[in-house]
């Protein structure tokens, strides 16, 4: 009888662990709201970076390691966007669950097709290139219904009896977006042929999926001060083509492009890019809504 106990016992202790919420963290916070989108309550959701931030400089505190060493999933962006800070953190969290080509260790770029992708060989000269392509590829609805079934496929890896679970919440998530899509297609139709420059090299999936035309950058080369003798010119070739807008991140200190857009005769664009860059973006949709808004302005 004390046997059986002690059986029963250790297996509603067994049937309560499998039953606690898989504790996944993402390195951007439209990814933690993605993960929260399909993991519902199956899941504790945690964020590396804050929306108002840029994703490439995040300062690796001791407390993220923390954070990563509970972790069950790791969502990242991938194409070297954590580079400076990721790499560390992981390590230090001494997390084998999460660590490189385990089932915890989810690169979301492998989920996309990536632009931007150099044909010649880099190096730091040009700038803050990045050698496997453009990092910045969530905004588009197309790439966050792919990430989304990524991370609610993964899960279902993860935790196998809530995979039907996992499943059902992503085909809810792609049906709402589906319903917003009226509203967003007609303002992407608004936009489409809309000549801009864009602060960084950071917004390529955003004017492909808009249709946007893309006449230049601010900085000659990325993450590096544009030189005078190029904003000059740059400035000259936005007036001879009559580009209209200069769009630039909200985290960007916005002098330079605030300068560059009222000597060509055009509107400056401060747009959030992630969720959390302003404090009422609070999810992927209400993301693109902002994004959009402030494009159609």
């Amino acid at each position: 009888m004390h046997r059986l106990c002690l059986l029963a016992a250790a297996l509603l202790g067994l049937s309560a662990h499998a039953a606690e919420p898989l504790k996944v963290v993402t390195t951007i916070e439209t990814f933690a709201d993605l993960a929260r989108s399909v993991g519902g309550d199956k899941v504790e959701v945690q964020t590396l970076s804050h929306g108002y931030q840029d994703p490439h400089f995040v300062e690796a505190k001791p407390n993220l390691m923390v954070v990563l060493n509970r972790a069950d999933l790791l969502v990242r962006v991938g194409l070297d966007l954590e580079i400076g800070w990721l790499p560390p953190l992981v390590l230090g969290s001494r997390n084998e669950r999460i660590a490189r080509g385990q089932p915890g260790d989810l690169d979301t770029s492998t989920l996309v097709e990536p632009l931007d992708v150099p044909t010649t060989k880099v190096d730091r000269s040009q700038g803050d290139i990045h050698p496997l392509g453009n990092p910045h590829f969530w905004l588009p609805p197309v790439n966050a219904v792919r990430i989304a079934k990524g991370i609610a496929e993964r899960l279902g890896q993860l935790r196998p009896d809530d995979k039907d679970y996992f499943q059902q919440r992503f085909a809810a998530f792609v049906a709402d977006l589906k319903q917003r899509a009226v509203k967003w297609d007609a303002a992407a139709k608004s936009l489409a042929g809309v000549k801009v420059v864009t602060y960084h090299r950071s917004w390529s999936y955003v004017t492909r999926w808009l249709k946007l035309d893309e006449q230049g950058y601010v900085e000659n080369k990325p993450g590096i001060p544009p030189s005078p003798d190029h904003l000059a010119q740059l400035i000259t070739s936005m007036r001879a083509n009559k580009v209209s807008k200069v769009l630039v991140e909200d985290f960007y200190n916005r002098s330079i492009a605030e300068d560059v857009a009222a000597k060509a005769g055009a509107t400056l664009v401060a747009a959030p890019s992630d969720v959390g860059a302003r404090p009422d973006i609070k999810t992927y949709p209400q993301l693109v809504d902002a994004l959009l808004t402030a494009l159609t302005k």
